[in-house]
C-alpha cells in the first residue's frame, strides 16, 4: 500500500497558535485509506508555540531547528526525513490552509493516472471567500515572474472538469511523487522563501515529467498579501535565480534584452513603493563571486537532469505582466512589447503552440 508524508509548512514564531488546529482538523478526516503521517518542522519558534504545537498535534513528527533557516529549508528538513522513511509521495500544506475531506484522495488519484505526472496541485481557493479562486497553479512569466492562476476570480466561470497542465504548483498545496523529487532535488534553500515552488516545479518539467492541476482536490487558504520590502526583494532576486540556473544558455541571450528592458520599469516601480534600496541590494547580490559560485553549481545541477529542450516547455510560460496596482498605461505599454518581444524568441526557438500545455 502506498504511503504519504503530509508536510505543513515550518511552525515559526506563534503560526502554530493562529492556524495549526483548523489544518490539522480537517486532515485528521481525510477520507483516503493508504497509510499517512503528518510532519511540522520547528524553525526557533517561541517555547510557548513549541508546547502549543507538542500539544495539539501529538500524532505529528516535530523536526526541531534551534534556529530559523528559512521556509525552503524548513520543508526541506521534513521532506528529507519522510523520504528516509520511505514514504511514496510527499504532499505540503501550508499551516493556513483548510483541506477537503476527499483532497489526498484526489491528489493520489490523479498521480497515479499518469506515469508522466511528477506534481500534483490542489485548487487553492480563497477563505472565506469560498468560491473564489487564490491558484489554479502557477504561471511563470518569460522573465521569471510569477503568478496565481485565476486568482480573485470566480471559479464558476471556469470549465474545470479534469487535470491540466500547469507551469508549477504552489507549494501551498501539492503533492510530489517521491523519484522525482529523488531525481530533481528539494526546494532550492537558496531562495529561502518565495519563488522556491516555482523553481522546484521548473525543473520538474526539464526532468521530463509534467506538473497538473487536480481541479477536484480542494484546499481553502487564509491568504494575506503583504508588500514589505523584505518579500520584494527575495521576490525579485529569487526570479532571476530561477532564470539563471534554468533557462538554456542560448535562451538567456536571447532574452536579454528583454530583461534589461524590464529592468528599468522595475528600478521605477521599486522606487514608487520604496523599496529602490532593495532593489540595489539585488545588484549587490549578483556582484559577489561567492553567489556566482553557488549559482554556477545550482545551474550545473539544473542542466544535469534536463531531459527536454526549452523550446518543448516554454509554450506555457506568459509574456504579461499582471500587477494590477501598476495597471496604468506604462505596463500596457510594457505588455504590448514584451509580447511581441517574445513572439519573436519563440518562433526563433521554433516553439510549438501550446507545447506541452
Amino acid at each position: 500500500m502506498k504511503k504519504a508524508a503530509i508536510i505543513i509548512s515550518p511552525n515559526y514564531k506563534d503560526h502554530a497558535r493562529r492556524y495549526l488546529r483548523d489544518c490539522l482538523e480537517s486532515l485528521r478526516i481525510q477520507d483516503w485509506r493508504g497509510e499517512m503521517k503528518i510532519f511540522i518542522t520547528d524553525n526557533q519558534s517561541t517555547e510557548s508555540s513549541l508546547a502549543y504545537l507538542t500539544e495539539t498535534a501529538p500524532e505529528v513528527e516535530i523536526i526541531r531547528n534551534e534556529r530559523n533557516d528559512g521556509f525552503a529549508k524548513g520543508n526541506n528538513d521534513a521532506l528529507r526525513l519522510a523520504l528516509r522513511q520511505g514514504y511514496d509521495y510527499l504532499v505540503l500544506f501550508n499551516m493556513d490552509t483548510i483541506v477537503e475531506p476527499d483532497c489526498i484522495s484526489h491528489l493520489v488519484k490523479t498521480a497515479e493516472s499518469d506515469g508522466t505526472i511528477g506534481a500534483v496541485q490542489a485548487r487553492i481557493m480563497l477563505w472565506p471567500d469560498k468560491n473564489r479562486i487564490n491558484s489554479l497553479g502557477n504561471v511563470i512569466h518569460f522573465l521569471g515572474f510569477g503568478y496565481c492562476e485565476g486568482y480573485g476570480k470566480d471559479f464558476s466561470s471556469f470549465n474545470l472538469q479534469s487535470a491540466g497542465n500547469i507551469c508549477c504548483p504552489s507549494g501551498a498545496a501539492v503533492l510530489y511523487k517521491k523519484e522525482v523529487l529523488e531525481t530533481t532535488g528539494l526546494f532550492d534553500e537558496e531562495f529561502g522563501m518565495y519563488n522556491e515552488d516555482h523553481d522546484l516545479g521548473w525543473r520538474i518539467w526539464l526532468a521530463g515529467r509534467r506538473c497538473v492541476l487536480a481541479p477536484q482536490a480542494v484546499v481553502y487558504h487564509k491568504y494575506e498579501f503583504t508588500g514589505d520590502s523584505r518579500k520584494y526583494y527575495r521576490l525579485d532576486r529569487n526570479r532571476i535565480l530561477g532564470m539563471i540556473k534554468n533557462y538554456q544558455f542560448s535562451t538567456l541571450l536571447l532574452i536579454s534584452f528583454a530583461f534589461v528592458f524590464m529592468e528599468l520599469g522595475v528600478l521605477l516601480f521599486a522606487f514608487q513603493k520604496g523599496w529602490f534600496k532593495d532593489k540595489l541590494k539585488v545588484y549587490q547580490y549578483f556582484l559577489s563571486w561567492k553567489h556566482w559560485q553557488y549559482i554556477l553549481a545550482a545551474r550545473r545541477k539544473s542542466q544535469a537532469i534536463r531531459r527536454v529542450k526549452d523550446r518543448d516547455i516554454i509554450g506555457m510560460f506568459s509574456c504579461r505582466i499582471w500587477y494590477d496596482e501598476i495597471g496604468d498605461w506604462k505596463l500596457e505599454l510594457a505588455n504590448t512589447v514584451l509580447k511581441s518581444y517574445w513572439s519573436a524568441v519563440k518562433r526563433i526557438l521554433r516553439v510549438k503552440p501550446g507545447a506541452m500545455h
